[in-house]
């Protein structure tokens, strides 16, 4: 017949293990690690650094120092670089004032052309609006007008 493993239950599991914390009086001593002590240095202790600017004390998890509200921690907006200082990326290069110049730049643009899009057809509506009243000779103007218009961009 084949061995079969035997399965402690859960109070066999914690009467084994409660054994080897008893003490030679019979009372259960706590463990390292039940009491928080490890041996080495406390784990709850956070790293400090200066803020450059007035000297004050910050975790080093801030992104602002809390007296002076400078900033301490710099994320590259090309590759997300984490950096204490501004300026340039320290891992790809990049220059932050620079980069986000042509972003905003080419988001202008973008936008510029969507404006542009949304006022052409506001306009086409009043002038269809307007047909009773004018008799439909502004929405011939605005129609021609138009039609130059894109000829002279093409």
């Amino acid at each position: 017949m084949a061995d079969i493993p035997l399965i402690k239950t859960g109070a066999e599991k914690s009467s084994a293990t409660d054994t080897s914390r008893t003490s030679t009086s019979g009372t259960a001593q706590p463990t390292p690690a039940a009491s928080g002590l490890s041996g080495g240095p406390a784990t709850n202790a956070m790293a400090m650094i200066k803020c450059p600017k007035c000297g004050a004390d910050a975790r080093e998890i801030a992104r602002f120092c809390p007296k002076c509200h400078m900033t301490l921690r710099y994320i590259c907006p090309s590759c997300r670089h984490e950096q204490r200082h501004g300026g340039t990326c320290d891992k790809c290069g990049v220059d932050f004032v620079k980069y986000l110049g042509a972003v905003v730049s080419s988001q202008k643009v973008q936008s510029d052309a969507v404006h542009e899009r949304l006022q052409s057809r506001s306009n086409l509506v009043v002038n269809l609006l307007l047909i009773p009243f004018t008799g439909g000779l502004h929405l011939l103007k605005y129609l021609f007008s138009g039609s130059r218009q894109q000829r002279g961009r093409g």
